[in-house]
């Protein structure tokens, strides 16, 4: 059962947050973009680099590059969206960015927000990505916020 997204009272630091976004599906994922660029905004966030890629495939080399940096982000969140077709494709494509992102977050030792989803129907995809009440985009901005919170509180 879906759960009102809630603001939180997060606050930012004064670090930078970089988002990593697909433009396959875009209609969901520029929703869902929109969303964190707010809710990031809201909460004082300065600078936000948003990365465009082709596919929800190509996200972790771009996440894994912008946690290589000496100028790291402060926290990476990876939007994308993904539908189920008749093959398995959409299934390994979903576990192969979700292994790399959680690789890339242990190794650089940096949040790396999973914001790619994959869904069976579209109206899924709608209720979850173009809603205001339930949009991921937003919960991942939100938890980008705790866990750069968290980070700063472990330094």
């Amino acid at each position: 059962m879906l759960k009102s997204v809630r603001t939180t009272g997060a606050r930012s630091s004064d670090g930078c947050f970089a988002i990593v976004a697909s433009r396959y599906n875009a209609k969901y994922v520029d929703a869902m973009l929109r969303a964190a660029k707010s809710e990031l905004k809201r909460a004082g966030v300065k600078s936000i680099k948003v990365v465009r890629v082709p596919g929800a495939f190509e996200i972790p080399a771009v996440a894994a590059r912008l946690s290589a940096l000496d100028s790291q982000p402060s926290a990476i969140l990876c939007l994308g969206v993904i539908f189920q077709g008749q093959t398995s494709h959409a299934q390994h494509i979903g576990w192969g960015v979700t292994h790399a992102l959680a690789q890339i977050q242990v190794q650089h030792k940096l949040p790396v927000i999973h914001g790619v989803f994959v869904f069976e129907k579209e109206e899924h995809a709608k209720v979850r990505c173009l809603g205001r009440k339930h949009n991921r985009g937003r919960e991942a901005a939100q938890t980008a916020l705790a866990m750069a919170h968290v980070m700063e509180g472990l330094a």
